[in-house]
């Protein structure tokens, strides 16, 4: 028997909590609201290393209970970029372990980088390309780190109701579902 899902959009705050994430279910609608990252593939292996390297305090971020949004941050607006691109999947499993509890972007993910959002109690989200709409609920945005990579800086915003469909929760997975025909 298959439960409904509510069409009313769950409503996450930043920082988000690690209950906040457990009770995620793949295919749920959230909105996300407060203090979000942006970065892609220049700049997320750069964190991740730093991570690695015990030296993402030098940066003075706490990446604890965030989201990082796979996008550049132009005058005209945010969209999200391709997730499964190498520079960029293969951050996810150190940002996940440094605290980040929600990726979001666009497209699949390998199954390694799925079991290491299991792992660190991270999901991957999706979100359409809807700049128009991303953009009115940008509410404020910095740049937080690697001003030199332009509009592909790690970008601090601050967003009220940023949609988004959970893909990747737990060890379930949306994109894999569709391909054997399971309902999520």
């Amino acid at each position: 028997m298959e439960t409904e899902r509510s069409t009313e959009p769950i409503r996450l705050t930043t920082p988000i909590g690690e209950k906040d994430i457990a009770a995620l279910k793949v295919g749920d609608l959230i909105e996300v609201q407060g203090r979000i990252y942006c970065g892609r593939d220049a700049v997320l292996p750069k964190l991740a290393d730093m991570f690695e390297a015990g030296a993402l305090h030098q940066l003075g971020l706490t990446l604890e209970g965030s989201l990082i949004f796979h996008t550049a941050v132009s005058p005209a607006g945010i969209g999200p970029t391709t997730s499964n691109k190498l520079e960029i999947e293969q951050s996810i499993p150190a940002l996940s372990r440094a605290g980040v509890k929600i990726h979001l972007g666009k497209g699949s993910l390998g199954a390694e980088t799925a079991a290491a959002l299991k792992r660190y109690n991270s999901i991957f989200a999706v979100t359409p390309p809807l700049t128009a709409l991303f953009s009115r609920n940008i509410l404020s945005k910095r740049v937080a780190a690697f001003p030199e990579e332009g509009m592909e800086a790690f970008f601090e915003l601050e967003v009220t109701a940023l949609p988004a469909i959970v893909a990747i929760a737990h060890g379930e997975n949306l994109f894999e579902s569709l391909k054997t025909g399971r309902a999520a």
